[in-house]
């Protein structure tokens, strides 16, 4: 078995192979964020968009990859596709036919798939439409307008070259999850979130060379920074193993079951959803406020800011909120009990059946608590490191969870590939293999 290491990766033709094609994909999608959509006064724009830090706009924008301020082809992002795959996780909830397909195996996924590419081209042309109408009545703190000839003509150019642009990053992300390194949307949103690492850096060298932030704030920074990554890392691949046991049965002359495995619950079963969530619902105020000059909705958006206490609490409520809803959303311990007594697994010491259901119900809603600490701590860390220490970049929050899963499981994939061809990958030999959130 060779030596471990990232050396080994270009040892293997196909992974090699993957890797390029998945840099490659997303280079096309960096260059498409760069290309404006037409009728658009770029300067006008920025100007525009240099005052709306703390709206709803900020987080469209992080997801897009900066390409909503400077309305790019790509500036509807990912966005649509991902509030597609929401809501048809919540749908199969509530519309049988769905939950039928969701039970269907390979073609009842294919088909949930079919209908979230239909669902993101509905969202596209919404939200195409809706800022189409709004980048009209737009203006720059100068007075210069954002549209260069408003009307029908510019609102439908916008709607189809929007929903092009979300289509075709749908597209991207399909092709590297079949023929990249996998997680293609996630990837997709990681390469955008990481390319304001940059600027970040740019920002700390300046506020050093002028003397505004010292070298040991900076060592400081530096230091918190890799142990609030490894706090993640460590968290995010935290399970609860409960313990199950398979009853043997004999099928024929072949004698099956009688191992004993377990059922890994996730400290983090809801991800980022929460914190997505309960940001674009604060927010929310704030910037409809920023189109309607109105003293006392101003005062509220104003009150509900990042960084205001009464934000942070709300702030926190929410994702409390999120993370056992979403979580009773996607994971059902009814189910999870009778698939369990089908196939003849039991909990030692719980009975099959409602009980065994009641009993993984009850670990679960344990771990969810600390969960929910857990992804509030990371995302109310931005606000405590600007406001209190002047950190010049915004760091923690949903952007770092989103980087740090990602690269988690990207490196679960390579790995895969690597020790499926005899290569130890990237830990040492006899240590524990990374393994994926999803």
């Amino acid at each position: 078995m060779a030596g471990g290491g990232f050396q080994n990766v270009f040892k293997i033709p196909e992974l090699k192979k993957r890797i390029i094609y998945t840099l490659a994909l997303l280079i096309v999608y960096r260059i498409g964020v760069h290309v404006p959509t037409p009728g658009i006064d770029g300067v006008a724009l920025a100007s525009f968009f240099a005052k709306m830090e703390g709206t709803i706009f900020g987080i469209f924008n992080m997801f897009s990859g900066g390409a909503l301020e400077r309305l790019s082809v790509f500036a509807l992002g990912i966005m649509p596709y991902i509030s597609a795959s929401i809501i048809l996780q919540l749908l199969t909830v509530a519309v049988p036919h769905l939950e039928r397909l969701k039970k269907e195996g390979e073609h009842g996924r294919k088909k949930i798939t079919q209908y979230t590419r239909y669902g993101t081209v509905v969202l596209s042309i919404i939200q195409g439409l809706g800022i189409s109408v709004g980048l009209e009545s737009m203006t720059s703190p100068g007075g210069a307008p954002v549209v260069i000839h408003p009307g029908w003509a510019f609102r439908l150019i916008t709607v189809i070259t929007l929903t092009a642009g979300t289509s075709f990053i749908m597209w991207l992300g399909e092709q590297i999850t079949e023929r990249g390194i996998g997680n293609g949307i996630s990837l997709i949103i990681f390469a955008g979130i990481v390319a304001s690492i940059p600027s970040a850096i740019g920002n700390s060298l300046r506020l050093l060379s002028t003397g505004e932030m010292g070298i040991f704030a900076i060592i400081i920074l530096a230091v918190l920074m890799v142990l609030v990554v490894g706090f993640i890392i460590f968290v995010e691949q935290g399970q609860r193993r409960i313990p199950v046991q398979y009853a043997k049965r004999v099928v024929g002359r072949k004698m099956y079951g009688g191992q004993s495995t377990y059922l890994p619950l996730k400290i983090n079963t809801s991800g980022v959803i929460p914190p997505i969530f309960a940001s674009s619902i604060i927010m929310f105020p704030a910037t409809i406020a920023s189109f309607i000059a109105i003293p006392w909705l101003q005062n509220i958006a104003s009150s509900i800011m990042p960084g205001n206490v009464i934000y942070e609490l709300m702030f926190v409520s929410f994702i409390f909120f999120f993370c056992y809803f979403y979580t009773a959303v996607t994971f059902n311990p009814v189910d999870v009990a009778d698939n369990m007594k089908k196939q003849g697994g039991y909990i030692p010491g719980i009975r099959p059946g409602k009980r065994t259901a009641d009993h993984i119900d009850r670990v679960l809603t344990r771990i969810t608590l600390g969960g929910a600490i857990y992804v509030s701590a990371v995302c109310v860390l931005p606000s405590i490191l600007i406001s209190k220490f002047n950190v010049p970049f915004y760091f923690g929050g949903t952007a770092l969870l989103i980087v740090v899963g990602v690269a988690i499981d990207t490196i679960s994939q390579m790995e895969s590939h690597m020790l499926s061809r005899h290569y130890e990958g990237f830990l040492k030999k006899g240590g524990a293999k990374i393994k994926g959130r999803f």
